[in-house]
């Protein structure tokens, strides 16, 4: 499986429907999607806040923001099956699927690099690493500009994708079960080059 890497909100899916948010779930004060996303349209890079930001109240453009802004949803307010402890401004990361379904990407807060580490959300994290290799999908974790493949029986840290690059994650069967194999590379001919940051 293949996938272009993106670390911008521009690459995101569509806003779902306001009728598919969880119910309950708001941004309230939150803004680490502020600090972890990039934004193409404004040339922000992602791991440091956003100009317009002011941590823990909101965007100061907020009626003028960028599209990519007003059309993103967290993992954390539109799946169901992401636990009330990943709250992005309680674990520092932010959930998203990309590629249309095919990468769950954990966005991690570079002011707190090993977060994802800790528990619960180590456990959960594998736990959907072990559901994606049955669906041929993806589980990445980002931190700053480093990629981590999360696999069944490991995690393969695969540094800085750059632009031009892809993350390829494999799958063989053997005697003894299935063996994953994770690692980048450069994009087909005819794919979007990914970004570098």
């Amino acid at each position: 499986m293949s996938d272009d890497f993106d670390a911008t909100l521009d690459a995101m899916a569509a806003a779902p429907p306001a009728h598919e948010l969880v119910p309950g779930r708001e941004c309230g004060t939150c803004t680490m999607c502020c600090k972890v996303m990039g934004i193409r349209e404004i040339a922000k890079p992602p791991g440091q806040w956003c100009t317009h930001c002011t941590p823990g109240q909101g965007c100061g453009i907020y009626e003028t923001r960028p599209s990519a802004c007003r059309t993103f949803y967290c993992g954390y307010r539109v799946r169901s099956y992401v636990p009330e402890a990943w709250k992005p401004t309680a674990s520092r990361m932010i959930i998203l699927e990309e590629s249309g379904g095919v990468r769950l990407a954990v966005v991690v807060d570079p002011g707190s690099p090993n977060v994802w580490k800790q528990q619960p959300f180590y456990a959960q994290i594998k736990a959907w690493a072990r559901i994606g290799a049955q669906n041929q999908q993806q589980v990445l974790v980002r931190v700053g500009k480093r990629a981590i493949v999360i696999l069944p029986n490991e995690d393969v840290d695969l540094g800085v994708v750059g632009p031009g690059e892809t993350i390829m994650t494999e799958v063989r069967q053997t005697a003894l079960g299935p063996v994953f194999r994770a690692y980048r590379t450069k994009a087909p001919p005819g794919a979007e080059p990914s970004p570098a940051g």
